[in-house]
């Protein structure tokens, strides 16, 4: 019996070790499947959780910006961080326009987006050094970034379709080469002290614009899905708005409570809610219908000017917002200063400015009573210097207010919203606006 016995446990480590060697070798048939599969996103992917990981990164890097410039709050000061942060803009849309086309389920992706990621966490932590001593602790990490991106670039366009039809990638490679001179800029630039540093990376900004110039105008077609980029941009606004109140909120937390601070804050949560709706509400749906509609030729240079352009300066306008709001909150009894008052003038108009180039880009008309009572809003707070911080918010949560009043015809299910001259909304779909949910409920990265 104990021999029975013995065989019947060898039996049974055997087929155990037999059961567990077919799940191995199942596993192992799995990932080398997803692994070996094109790089080549599928029709209609999403917004996956590992974009959303990127992007959290980079907002922290603005919110780097941001802190920065608050405490250089004047022409040298704004300027060197108009130049950080284009430097953190573009390799945020570089990469962008790297995954749009990407399977980001796919591992080589997801590898590449974790490690860019980590380079741009050392960048974004080391933004208060760029015009110091330690000006590599910036510019390293963010060369880093930008070759990885890059170079994933290049493997996506030879991959060809998800079809494994080729696909020309000549385009690709000229971006890629002028965007290489910029990066050797930014790298020589971190080596010689200020004010030569400061010029060089202007040099180095001159060399991509240039280089989204040549790509942008190739007769090789891009290859972008609109609601993929429409969904990344709105995402980046949404938390960077977020996180204009985390600044602000800081700073209250270490205030004493008074009525003074509570109409202060009231009334900056009413500007932050008017800036989302200006954005939110209907414009971010209808630029992406717009882009959707462009020819494939055509798509390229559009995707550029009304969202890696102008973003540019739309984002920027939060940062303004941002550092206005802080400094207020510090101080809500006393009297508004010209540069905060010029912080939060210039960061609304930016704001608004931004979206009125954008929708002009792609539809060819000009938002009038937008960029109209933005103008006049920005205006009437050159005569309210002094004043108490409550009064300049308050003018422009009004102004803001105005515009949306004169929007309201644009929102979805009222009358304006997709008819007249621009037609009926198309359907829901692969290239149309997909609801924010969508990119949450996504578990594929």
């Amino acid at each position: 019996m104990s021999k029975a016995l013995g065989t019947g446990r060898t039996a049974l480590v055997v087929g155990c070790g037999g059961d567990q060697d077919a799940r191995m070798a199942t596993g192992r048939s799995r990932w080398g499947a997803r692994a070996s599969r094109t790089l080549h996103a599928p029709e209609g992917q999403s917004v996956a959780f590992v974009e959303l990981f990127f992007d959290l990164v980079f907002v922290f890097a603005v919110t780097q910006v941001t802190t920065v410039t608050a405490e250089h709050l004047d022409l040298v000061g704004v300027g060197r961080a108009v130049l950080i942060f284009w430097l953190v803009w573009w390799a945020w849309t570089q990469f962008t326009w790297t995954l749009n086309p990407a399977d980001t389920r796919h591992v080589v992706v997801q590898v590449f987006t974790l490690v860019a990621t980590a380079a741009a966490f050392v960048m974004a932590s080391s933004v208060s050094l760029a015009f110091g001593d330690e000006a590599l602790w910036f510019a390293i990490p963010y060369v880093a970034v930008r070759l990885l991106g890059l170079g994933l670039q290049l493997r996506i366009a030879n991959a060809g379709d998800p079809d494994g039809a080729p696909r020309s990638s000549r385009h690709v490679i000229a971006w890629v080469g002028m965007s290489t001179l910029g990066l050797v800029a930014v790298l020589a630039g971190a080596l010689v002290d200020t004010p030569a540093r400061a010029w060089i990376w202007v040099g180095a900004i001159v060399l991509d614009l240039l280089a989204a110039a040549i790509a942008g105008s190739s007769d090789d077609p891009w290859d972008i899905t609109a609601g993929h980029l429409a969904e990344r941009h709105g995402l980046f606004v949404i938390i960077a708005i977020g996180e204009s109140l985390i600044i602000a909120g800081t700073a209250a937390a270490d205030t004493s409570r008074s009525l003074d601070l509570i109409g202060l804050a009231g009334a900056g949560l009413v500007v932050v809610g008017l800036l989302w709706w200006s954005y939110f509400a209907w414009f971010k749906d209808d630029l992406e219908a717009a882009f959707a509609e462009t020819a494939p030729a055509e798509r390229g240079a559009f995707a550029r000017d009304a969202y890696s352009l102008a973003h540019f300066p739309l984002v920027g306008g939060i940062v303004g917002f941002a550092i206005a709001a802080d400094l207020m909150v510090l101080h809500p009894t006393d009297s508004v200063d010209g540069p905060t008052l010029a912080a939060l003038g210039a960061g609304t108009s930016l704001f608004m400015g931004a979206t009125v180039f954008s929708y002009w880009r792609l539809r060819r008309q000009v938002l009038l009573p937008r960029l109209a009572i933005t103008l006049a809003a920005s205006a009437a707070l050159t005569l309210v210097v002094g004043t108490r911080p409550v009064v300049p918010l308050t003018i422009v949560a009004a102004g803001l207010a105005a515009v949306a009043f004169a929007e309201r015809d644009r929102l979805p299910g009222l009358n304006g919203f997709g008819t007249g001259s621009r037609g009926a909304p198309a359907p829901r779909g692969a290239s149309q606006p997909q609801e924010p949910p969508s990119s949450l409920n996504d578990h594929s990265g």
